[in-house]
């Protein structure tokens, strides 16, 4: 499956990710695959288990020192 609008695919985990998530949020939805190089191939990532942890709770933290405008 190839990359389109709505999919993105990530070989590893940037903090700056979450940006891509607030637009997926705010368009039509969308999916990130981090362990995923550009042609869909998985290439995984060493501390996935951590990861899945980390990045609910950055994206939270984020949210809370969100400003409206």
């Amino acid at each position: 499956m190839p990359e389109k609008q709505n999919i993105e695919y990530k070989s590893s985990w940037h903090e700056d990710y979450l940006d891509w998530i607030c637009g997926f949020a705010n368009a039509q939805g969308g999916r990130i695959y981090i362990g995923k190089d550009d042609n869909g191939n998985v290439i995984g990532i060493a501390d996935y288990k951590d990861l899945m942890e980390k990045i609910p709770n950055n994206f939270r933290a984020n949210e809370r020192n969100a400003k409206l405008v």
